[in-house]
């Protein structure tokens, strides 16, 4: 994966040399693994696993150990019934972000509507976030850049009837699929989450279905403060993928095997910088991989 050169740091060190498996060499690769932000319950299971095979291998030297722990990570990541992005099937396909202000969200819808269109589809951008007039001008900056069309409302005006309209735009151009913005934070965290439920329903309502995509929108960068997030948004909404992004920046990287073990939500995208060309799928084997390499 483009994004990601090593970013567990002391990890991949240690895993890349060639130091004698022994005690010492398991606390440090556990303290390791606890300061990129993996999970204890992770941690603990990872290690008491490696010990496990180090024995029954035999294993003598700490590089013999690095695609085991590949393997490991990797299927924490993966599930059997996992599925990648949904793409635009059902016309429009709907996709609804979600997530705290200033995690990237704005910039994640460009990525995701450049990225939607470079696949030949026609996107229509929901400006849903009526609370905040700063974000529905930059999300029409972004919007006239990557060349998609936006419906918004005047600040203050009901979402929901932004996300109506926006549908509807949809149909009567005949376009593949909105993306809605939401807002990541009004008066109180119990008032967001009834927004964003009364957006789902409309949506739901004007198709038939729920929202194809419920994406939660973290940054890479702050830890287990995601996992907090990820709690909360999925307690409101059926959260269906992560967009993980800032993953050029101080990322750890444990963050996503957090999410995944802890609340079963498969990661479907990487971004990174302010180019909305810089997204992609998420591959786990290779983000397995690129932890270490």
């Amino acid at each position: 994966m483009k994004f990601l050169k090593n970013i567990l740091g002391k990890v991949g060190d240690l895993l890349t040399g060639h130091r004698p498996i022994d005690e010492e060499f398991f606390n440090e690769l556990e303290e390791s693994m606890l300061q990129a932000d993996l999970s204890v319950r992770t941690v603990e299971s990872v290690i008491e696993e490696l010990r496990s095979e180090a024995r029954r291998r035999r294993l003598e030297h700490s590089d013999q150990l690095k695609e085991l722990i590949i393997e490991q990570i990797s299927g924490i990541l993966s599930r059997s019934d996992d599925v990648p992005l949904k793409m635009p099937s059902q016309k429009p396909t709907v996709y609804m972000l979600v997530g705290v202000n200033g995690v990237g969200k704005t910039t994640s819808i460009a990525k995701l509507a450049r990225f939607l269109k470079d696949k030949g589809n026609k996107v229509v951008i929901a400006a849903a976030d009526t609370f905040r007039a700063a974000a529905v001008e930059q999300l029409g900056i972004w919007a006239d850049r990557v060349g998609v069309d936006m419906v918004r409302h005047q600040q203050g005006s009901d979402p929901g009837a932004v996300v109506y309209d926006s549908i509807e735009s949809a149909r009567a151009k005949n376009a593949d699929a909105v993306i809605i913005d939401t807002a990541g934070r009004l008066h109180n965290k119990s008032g967001l989450m009834e927004e964003l439920g009364k957006i789902g329903r409309i949506v739901e309502k004007s198709l038939g279905r729920p929202c194809d995509e419920v994406l939660l929108v973290l940054d890479a960068t702050t830890g287990q403060n995601a996992i907090s997030q990820a709690r909360e948004f999925s307690a409101a909404v059926p959260v269906s993928g992560i967009i993980l992004t800032k993953m050029d920046g101080t990322a750890k990287g444990g963050v996503a095997v957090t999410v995944r073990e802890e609340l079963n939500i498969p990661v479907k995208l990487l971004t990174s910088g302010e180019s909305a060309t810089e997204i992609e799928p998420f591959n786990s084997l290779d983000y397995a991989r690129s932890l270490f390499d």
